[in-house]
């Protein structure tokens, strides 16, 4: 029997994926939750100054969704501070993620911010914006401009639960449903507005309830599972590409850290927590590689790991390394033209 002859034996991959791209899916979850690991630890050991927002059972949200954007037609994703896996899958590096967290001079603000408040919009990813819902709005003017130049192209924000409850929200995604701009913006119900349920935000089984109100389709898809994810957005993309406007998409997934390391989630249920870490989006995609479909070997996937864990493991090395930002450096590329003397407190620390 040949090898060709052993692949028919295996069930059909499904979405028009390719064998590489389900091991890229994979990659970039595991990236993903390796670095995140990584950052907590940092911020543990008192090398990172802000704080952590991990996406710990999220991860097939990120990764799923933005794999569904085509880079090479200019797609544009905003990411918010629980999407490192779009960030990711985009072209970020875990070193500059690390530089960013870190503050270091060589991160791409200069060590003027951190966290993921920087954007790369040749890659295809713009910096976030902390005020809940006020990407709607800003990646709506994004799509605005495909439209208005006749640019085959898609832009793509995320939003959570909480945020649907928002002004911004609201006016961002009405003003792209009016406009039928090529948007799809996604929703990922991970059940906690900070530390308020869902069942106390709104009064509506689903988000998806919301979007009959905005004259728009809707979707809703497992966000613990990264085909099912993928599968969903890229509908919703190719509906934005020919004309179709905004998709809303709901992802039904949960946040298994608190809103960041300050927060003990002493506000979860009992037993909630152990539920959803069955469900891991990890674990899962695993199985589905291996075990359900024999699609791969465990050694393949073991493989992607040992890879990662020796990138997160070089990248932070090398981070550690270099050096803070000077002080007198602080106003460069922040004034379009800097101060003709000195503020009075740079001379008094000598600077």
């Amino acid at each position: 029997m040949t090898l060709e002859d052993i692949d028919k034996t295996k069930p059909a991959i499904p979405h028009g994926l390719r064998r590489e791209q389900l091991l890229e899916l994979y990659y970039y979850m595991r990236l993903t939750r390796t670095l995140e690991e990584r950052l907590e630890t940092l911020k543990r050991q008192g090398k990172l100054a802000g704080s952590v927002f991990r996406s710990l059972g999220q991860e097939a949200d990120a990764v799923g969704s933005a794999y569904a954007l085509d880079q090479s037609a200019g797609d544009i994703v905003g990411p918010l501070i629980r999407n490192l896996g779009s960030v990711l899958v985009f072209g970020g590096t875990p070193l500059e993620v690390l530089r960013q967290n870190l503050t270091r001079a060589s991160s791409p603000t200069r060590g003027r911010d951190w966290g993921f408040s920087y954007g790369d919009p040749d890659r295809g990813f713009i910096p976030h914006i902390a005020n809940l819902g006020t990407m709607v709005p800003v990646m709506a003017g994004v799509a605005l401009k495909f439209k208005i130049g006749g640019e085959p192209r898609v832009a793509l924000v995320y939003s959570g639960d909480g945020a649907t409850s928002t002004g911004t929200f609201h006016e961002g995604l009405n003003f792209a449903a009016v406009q039928q701009l090529p948007l799809v913006v996604i929703v990922e119900h991970n059940q906690y507005a900070y530390s308020t349920p869902a069942t106390r935000q709104f009064a509506v089984k689903d988000v998806v309830e919301k979007a009959v109100a905005y004259g728009i389709p809707s979707a809703q898809a497992d966000g613990n599972d990264v085909l099912a994810v993928y599968a969903v957005t890229k509908e919703a993309v190719a509906r934005a590409r020919d004309g179709g406007g905004v998709t809303l998409i709901e992802l039904k997934t949960y946040r298994r850290r608190g809103h960041a390391e300050h927060d003990d989630q002493r506000y979860v249920p009992e037993g909630e927590l152990e539920d959803w870490e069955a469900r891991d989006p990890l674990d899962r995609y695993l199985v589905k590689l291996t075990t359900e479909s024999d699609w791969f070997e465990m050694e393949d996937l073991i493989e992607i790991d040992k890879r990662v864990n020796r990138e997160v493991d070089e990248a932070t090395e090398q981070c550690l390394g270099e050096s803070m930002p000077e002080g007198k450096t602080a106003l460069g590329d922040v004034y379009a033209d800097p101060p003709s003397s000195s503020p009075l407190w740079f001379e008094e620390n000598g600077w």
